[in-house]
């Protein structure tokens, strides 16, 4: 079953679904940015419902259903987004949380205002603190495009204090993420219950799980590792 619902957030109206799990309904997944919705995502959370695991997700403000402009938003106002629909929907606590992307760092800041014992982090972007509050656009933009704007990041920091089970997932030919990023955030978390670094080969940022699902085995395995640090 999947039920649609809508959450208030600062003028705006989140649109977001749950994939009601029959064992666990505790959760969250954080989409990318850029293009990214919640709907690109349907392979594995359908996987995940089809093993018990219920997920809720929602299109963040400047995407997929929910609509407005992008510089409407920011890293940080998507964290306080994801904030919101927790309240609202009563997702339960501890989360476990699957960020992608961008949502990958959203995912990280949420263990600063949760209780969170599960990180599943898909082709992981972390950002320089100093780019948090920027509203996306030309400025937004700048900030990340220096040179290793992104090896300052907080991630590390908040990582080395979680004490969950993390599982980074990379693509092997991902132009977008260099493969020191998911690296360092394993070695980050020195306190996490488990931590683990998947690549999978042959995949591309925005081509991995349908990548995947072409060879069923490496599929069901890779769902198969993901539901392992959810549970």
């Amino acid at each position: 079953m999947i039920v649609d619902f809508d959450v208030a957030y600062d003028g705006h109206v989140l649109k977001g679904d749950q994939y009601v799990g029959a064992d666990s309904n505790r959760l969250l997944y954080l989409h990318g940015a850029g293009a990214s919705t919640r709907r690109g995502h349907r392979l594995l959370r359908g996987a995940l419902q089809q093993r018990g695991i219920g997920s809720t997700c929602f299109d963040c403000v400047g995407h997929g259903d929910t609509g407005g402009l992008m510089a409407q938003s920011s890293v940080a106002s998507r964290t306080r987004q994801a904030q919101a629909v927790v309240a609202a929907r009563g997702v339960p606590e501890p989360l476990a949380i699957i960020g992608a992307s961008m949502g990958a760092y959203n995912a990280v800041r949420m263990t600063q205002s949760h209780r969170v014992d599960a990180l599943v982090l898909i082709v992981p972007g972390v950002y320089t603190p100093s780019a948090y509050e920027v509203p996306f656009g030309p400025e937004f933009s700048a900030v990340i495009r220096r040179e290793r704007s992104w090896s300052d990041s907080d991630a590390w920091d908040i990582l080395s204090r979680f004490e969950g089970r993390l599982l980074v997932i990379a693509a092997e030919h991902d132009a977008t993420i260099p493969l020191e990023i998911p690296e360092r955030l394993v070695a980050a978390a020195t306190r996490a219950q488990s931590s683990r670094l998947h690549i999978v080969q042959g995949a591309e940022h925005n081509r991995l799980w349908s990548l995947l699902e072409e060879d069923p085995a490496s599929f069901a395995a890779a769902v198969d590792m993901v539901a392992e640090a959810l549970k």
